[in-house]
């Protein structure tokens, strides 16, 4: 329902919706942020920073809590956070949600392993060029190394791929 309404609200306004890439070049220092965050459905501040001093980090930008591509994509990220972690990679999801609707989503849909961000007025969406008509996180994936650059980028409304890309960057940084 969600994507019927933006695909519609995007067809009037003469916008596409078709993948692009993301702006953020690989190679380029990731913009530096700390917000509020839930894991299992306790609040914290997330700090990228941090983050990455205990290893890559694999932040993904989607555009709404408990709408069907998003869960679709929290529930593969899930699944697969035993394979992130074996690359020592921390999955932080951000999305414009208020915090209180990502508590409930970081139980239900993310499982309770790993922690999903909010980005309300969506400024750390804007600093990585991943927002979607000026009113969602678009869903956009990059992966960070612990140096603080980004060595993968994808944007794709499609949830379908994110998580296997995510994951093959990663294996290929290790290799590195």
């Amino acid at each position: 329902m969600f994507f019927t309404r933006l695909l519609a609200v995007a067809a009037l306004a003469g916008l596409s919706l078709a993948p692009a890439a993301a702006a953020l070049d690989t190679g380029v220092k990731a913009p530096d942020f700390s917000t509020q965050a839930s894991l299992g459905g306790k609040v914290f501040t997330f700090d990228l920073k941090a983050a990455l001093a205990k290893g890559p980090v694999v932040l993904y930008f989607y555009p709404a809590a408990f709408t069907s591509g998003c869960t679709l994509e929290a529930h593969d990220f899930a699944d697969h956070i035993d394979d992130f972690k074996k690359y020592g990679a921390t999955v932080i999801g951000v999305s414009g949600d208020d915090i209180e609707k990502l508590d409930k989503f970081s139980v239900s849909e993310c499982r309770s392993k790993f922690a999903v961000a909010s980005d309300k007025d969506l400024k750390i969406a804007k600093s990585y060029d991943a927002v979607l008509m000026n009113a969602y996180a678009n869903r956009t994936s990059y992966v960070i190394a612990p140096d603080g650059k980004i060595v993968y980028s994808y944007t794709a409304l499609d949830p379908g791929k994110h998580v296997a890309n995510t994951l093959d960057a990663l294996k290929k940084l290790e290799a590195k």
